[in-house]
């Protein structure tokens, strides 16, 4: 071999190997890009997925799953495997008073009213663990009413859990069980869900635990279902949900969490090819303010707009028009709004939130539910032909942007309660009823002359029976605007009282 031979040979390999390190460096390169965009998609502009997954403790290192093989056809056994461990039975009992005809008289035309027997009514669903230390989402009509809540794990063990708080606005509660290492789902990207997508639904139809199926997304953002709870922006599905399904976990190709399995569409009461789930965008930040502040922190923006379905009765033409419209248009602002202060006008039509494009009512609203009052965030608008971007402090209902935490609202009755037994009840010739067993000096009981022995028939107009009747009754009055009760009751062998009380009293 002549010299410029060997020159010419080791030109080449040291090209070769330059070439092999280049491409070795560029591929380990895309792959921390990659992660880096799929930890930036978890972001959503730096608020909600990362800080409700981090309200409990998540581990953003957790290893996921993926439900396509090489070949890329479905996989679902590995995602399965993973989840099904994250999802529990629960069992919610409570009492309800069953009205009983007497005997005596419907023989002897006495005619009295009969009279009320307590009932156990025990209901089931799933739930979703999301901390190792045994924090749990579920739906508020899960365990609503319940005296008690039970959970069961994959692995039969049973807890009884406490109930840290509830939203029936979204259908998000929050229960706790106690211990630790618990497996959990970790929280998704509910967002970048697209139509057409593999998702799995798991969960307890009809109490067969731990039961998985698959499906597609079929519809984001889905609406106007003739729900009450306030939510427009529900993931549509076609997996199999069923009636305890409700509170379980819809998960996406890579195990996360990305919805909580809330209500079906059916005429039969069973799945019927429509199930839908409220997007942990929504529920994961619900479940971190009941956690941190025991209720929701809701923003607005201070703005109303026009009701479509409404407008199409009344004017058909303009409702044409404006469902054409990609956006959402300023029909009008509410007192101290946030959107007005900052610059907005009637007519605006809003395209974007913090560069999150908006087209419909839902998207808005997906977008608002996950910030808090005192967040700023950038909304464009169309106005006259021309984008426009204002900064807006976003406000709660009240206008300001305190936090508003929870009050302990029985407890700021003062006053412990004993149930009454049916004999009782007859004796005094009442339904429904609890006896006060004592109250403090400095209660709201004993400023309003509530004592000891007094009986309580009914708050606001609903029958009590227990002290978990008489706190959710409280509860929901103290966070209402009235922050007002009414109480009818009596002292034996004396004539029946009603006292209101003030609760926001201090």
């Amino acid at each position: 071999m002549n010299t410029s031979n060997g020159k010419n040979l080791l030109v080449t390999v040291a090209v070769a190997i330059l070439s092999s390190l280049l491409t070795i460096w560029g591929f380990n390169v895309i792959q921390n890009n990659s992660g880096r965009q799929n930890n930036a998609a978890l972001t959503l502009n730096g608020k909600n997925i990362d800080e409700s997954a981090n309200s409990f403790g998540q581990d953003p290192n957790v290893k996921l799953t993926n439900m396509t093989t090489e070949d890329g056809f479905p996989d679902f056994t590995e995602v399965a495997e993973k989840t099904v461990h994250g999802v529990v039975h629960i069992k919610s009992t409570s009492i309800r008073e069953q009205q009983m005809i007497n005997p005596f008289d419907y023989f002897f035309g006495f005619g009295g009213e009969g009279y009320s027997q307590p009932k156990e009514q025990v209901g089931f669903g799933s739930g979703v663990i999301i901390s190792k230390d045994g924090y749990i989402i579920t739906n508020n009509h899960v365990i609503e009413g319940a005296n008690e809540v039970s959970v069961s794990l994959n692995d039969n063990r049973e807890f009884t859990a406490k109930v840290i708080g509830t939203d029936p606005k979204t259908d998000i509660a929050l229960i706790k069980i106690e211990g630790n290492d618990f497996p959990y789902i970790p929280f998704g990207n509910s967002e970048a869900l697209k139509v057409g997508e593999w998702i799995l639904a798991v969960g307890n139809p009809f109490n067969l635990t731990s039961t998985v199926t698959a499906g597609i997304v079929s519809a984001k953002n889905r609406g106007n279902l003739g729900n009450d709870s306030g939510i427009q922006s529900f993931i549509q599905i076609d997996a199999a949900v069923n009636r305890g399904n409700s509170g379980g976990a819809l998960v996406n190709t890579k195990g996360e969490l990305v919805g909580i399995n809330t209500m079906i569409y059916s005429t039969t009461g069973d799945f019927n090819g429509l199930a839908f789930a409220v997007p942990i965008s929504i529920a994961g930040k619900v479940a971190a303010d009941l956690k941190q502040f025991g209720m929701v922190q809701r923003a607005v923006l201070g703005i109303q707009v026009e009701n479509i379905e409404v407008l199409r009765q009344r004017d058909p033409e303009k409702a044409s028009k404006l469902a054409q419209i990609k956006g959402v248009t300023i029909s009008e602002f509410v007192d101290r709004s946030p959107a007005k202060a900052a610059g907005m006008q009637k007519g605006d039509i809003i395209t974007s939130i913090n560069n999150n494009k908006i087209t419909d009512f839902a998207e808005l609203q997906t977008q608002l539910n996950k910030y808090r009052p005192g967040d700023k965030v950038k909304v464009t608008v169309q106005r006259d032909g021309k984008d426009r971007t204002f900064t807006v402090e976003l406000k709660n209902e009240h206008g300001n942007t305190e936090i508003t935490k929870s009050v302990d609202a029985i407890g700021n009755l003062g006053a412990t309660f004993a149930p009454l037994t049916n004999e009782q009840k007859q004796e005094m010739g009442i339904k429904s009823g609890i006896k006060v067993e004592s109250v403090t000096n400095d209660g709201l009981f004993r400023k309003e002359g509530i004592n000891k022995g007094f009986i309580i028939m009914r708050i606001n107009n609903t029958s009590v029976n227990n002290e978990n009747d008489v706190s959710q009754i409280v509860t929901t009055a103290a966070n209402s605007q009235d922050k007002v009760i009414l109480i009818a009751g009596f002292y034996p062998n004396q004539r029946t009282q009603y006292i209101a009380i003030d609760l926001s009293q201090k």
